[in-house]
């Protein structure tokens, strides 16, 4: 005789496996919740003894599974979902050592709750993932919690069994409350109730507008790694596969690069102070600090609201054809791969022949008499500096006087004489987006990467850095 210990999914008969449907057609007496025989009745065998409890009688249905098949019944152990996952497959085995007893246990998988609600929001769970029961009946809630601290610093994709009922109420506001201290505010989350069942919902959202009081105990919760994103209504874990594809064409030395880059950001992401910061801002400053090192960057690097995606719509749309640096320093540093893929072009009139003349006839900078002939040609370029705020000045000067309308400004020069006075007087152009290194700080290694961070905005959902490398 033997006891089978099946997972009858979430509760559709079309989750229902072709094996577990074979054991409790077999089975001369089935054991479960209560709850649960509505679905496994049209399987069961004429005859068939029924033993069904209430909630909370688990050991009492074990008992009496084997009492039954010790006299000589094949019985059937029936739970939701995966037998083995939350299930009843490991009491079953506990109390056939504790017996002593030959009965044959044989578990057959079924679909589990998080499978069911991953499928119908999209593929969350591509890649590693782990599962966290909030229910602390017979978890003590400091394991719990310091489980949970673990998934989110580890980055696993994590599901939420038990998350929510009318006496444990606050668990699920602790659990966003640690991701939010380790995980982007726009991390995707995805939750399913009723996952298979009559009254099904399906809704996806992110973990800085998720609301707890929106879930139940008929509900799994879904929060993505630093990679998932949402995408037209679905929630997507990247495993890897479409971007190998892309790479097929780059050289093993490029996709090294990137590899490196995206192991770099990943660790400048956990060293910062505000790791949660919105995508717009997140994705330049990761670029500005794997490019100089300095943490300082998150408090210096300043920009008006959603400036890089709005640059990128401009530069990528076709309404802005031109990238205008004010040294040759700054232009060498831009991705020559992501100015192919976009259509761009990059100018520095510093060397120009014209150059040197009008400067001495004017009294200006070099830098300064460039960014005049650059005006001219290119009244509507991305305008990046990191070397002379001289340069950054004139662009002041001829913007106020309506001699052009930059897309975007890249503000980052660097130095002692009249820096920060050319970073206080660009800001003020409102309705021009802008990135500024505040300070004294800058560079042309500086302008160039946020110019970079602006031509890959668009990987910048699933944080995959080096595309163009």
């Amino acid at each position: 005789m033997r006891i089978y210990v099946v997972g009858i999914g979430p509760g559709s008969p079309e989750d229902i496996t072709p094996a577990v449907a074979q054991a409790i057609g077999q089975s001369d007496a089935v054991v479960g919740y209560k709850y649960y025989f509505r679905y496994v009745l049209p399987y069961m065998k004429d005859g068939a003894e029924r033993v069904d409890t209430g909630m909370r009688r688990e050991r009492e249905r074990a008992l009496q599974a084997f009492i039954l098949a010790e006299k000589g019944k094949n019985v059937c152990v029936i739970s939701s979902g995966d037998a083995g996952i939350y299930g009843m497959a490991s009491l079953i085995f506990e109390m056939k050592r504790e017996r002593k007893s030959a009965i044959e246990v044989v578990p057959l998988p079924g679909i589990s709750a998080f499978q069911k609600a991953a499928s119908l929001l999209g593929a969350p769970m591509s890649h590693d993932f782990c599962v966290i029961s909030l229910s602390d009946l017979m978890t003590p809630w400091h394991l719990i919690e310091r489980r949970i601290r673990a998934a989110a610093t580890a980055d696993f994709v994590t599901a939420i069994y038990n998350p929510r009922s009318e006496e444990r109420y606050w668990q699920l506001h602790r659990l966003k409350e640690i991701f939010m201290q380790e995980r982007d505010a726009h991390t995707a989350v995805g939750f399913v109730r009723q996952a298979g069942r009559e009254g099904q919902q399906v809704r996806t959202t992110t973990l800085a507008e998720f609301v707890p009081e929106d879930v139940d105990m008929f509900t799994i919760v879904i929060i993505g790694n630093s990679q998932s994103y949402l995408w037209e209504g679905k929630f997507i874990t990247p495993r890897g596969y479409y971007q190998a594809a892309q790479e097929e064409g780059a050289s093993e030395a490029q996709r090294i690069g990137q590899s490196i880059m995206i192991k770099s950001f990943q660790t400048i992401r956990r060293e910062l102070k505000e790791p949660g910061q919105p995508l717009w801002r997140l994705w330049p400053l990761l670029h500005a600090v794997h490019t100089t090192a300095d943490f300082d960057m998150e408090r210096l690097l300043w920009m008006d609201d959603e400036a890089p995606a709005h640059i990128f719509q401009s530069l990528s749309s076709g309404a802005t054809r031109t990238i205008v640096t004010d040294v040759s320093m700054a232009a060498s540093g831009i991705r020559k791969g992501a100015l192919q893929r976009l259509g761009l072009e990059v100018v520095c009139y510093i060397n120009d022949p014209r150059v040197a003349a009008m400067a001495a006839d004017n009294k200006t900078t070099r830098a300064q008499a460039g960014i005049r002939l650059a005006v001219e040609a290119h009244p509507d370029a991305l305008f990046a500096f990191g070397n002379a705020p001289t340069a950054l000045l004139e662009l002041c000067s001829l913007m106020r006087k309506g001699k052009c309308r930059p897309a975007g400004i890249v503000a980052a020069p660097v130095g002692f004489v009249h820096v920060e006075e050319s970073k206080h007087a660009v800001k003020t152009f409102r309705d021009i987006p802008k990135l500024i290194i505040e300070g004294r700080k800058g560079g042309s290694n500086l302008a160039a990467t946020l110019v970079n961070s602006i031509l890959t905005y668009d990987d910048a959902e699933t944080l995959k850095p080096g595309r163009d490398v």
